[in-house]
C-alpha cells in the first residue's frame, strides 16, 4: 500500500503538494509542514507521540496510478505539543 500524501498541514493548513520538501510524517502518516513540525511540535507527532521524518516525494509518473489524497485533516483547536502523562 502506498503512502497517501496528505495534502495539507493537520496544524495550520498550509498545502503541502506531493513533491513539497517541506511535508513531514510519523509512521501513522499524520502529516506536518515543516515550520509546524520543528517549532511548535518539536519533531514530535501530537496524536501518537511518534517521530516526524521528512516524507519522501513521490516520482511525478507514478501520481497517475497512485494519486495522493484529496482529503484534508485540520486540527480544529490547532496543534499543541504532545504533553507527558
Amino acid at each position: 500500500m502506498a503512502l497517501e500524501l496528505r495534502p495539507n498541514c493537520e496544524c495550520c493548513d498550509r498545502d503541502l503538494p506531493p513533491e513539497s520538501v517541506d511535508a513531514m510524517i510519523c509512521s501513522f502518516e499524520c502529516t506536518y509542514c515543516a515550520d509546524c513540525a520543528s517549532g511548535t511540535l518539536a519533531g514530535i507527532c501530537p496524536n501518537c507521540g511518534g517521530e516526524l521524518v521528512r516524507r519522501p516525494i513521490r516520482p511525478a509518473a507514478k501520481l497517475a496510478n497512485n494519486p495522493p489524497s484529496t482529503k484534508r485533516i485540520v486540527k480544529a483547536e490547532g496543534c499543541t505539543p504532545l504533553r507527558a502523562a
